[in-house]
């Protein structure tokens, strides 16, 4: 599929509504520009947040897991 867009003052380019109904996009959606040797390549972009973990979230952790092995079979040692 092929169509025309206009890049507007702010830079923004409209992507046709047929386009992105056949590329799965969504508004809001994230995607990846690059430069190649064939011109512009736009694609999808996967963002996954990322939690940073304070001393006590940890102590929670560790506490959930030894919860969790006092339910589970001890390994047979051999």
């Amino acid at each position: 599929m092929q169509d025309k867009v206009t890049i507007n003052e702010r830079g923004v380019i409209t992507i046709p509504a047929a386009l992105r109904r056949a590329c799965g996009l969504k508004a809001n959606d994230e995607l990846i520009i690059e430069n190649t040797d064939e011109g512009i390549l736009l694609r999808p972009a996967i963002s996954v947040p990322i939690e940073v973990y304070t001393e006590e979230r940890i102590r929670e952790f560790a506490d959930d897991e030894e919860a969790i092995n006092q339910h589970l079979p001890k390994p047979e040692q051999g």
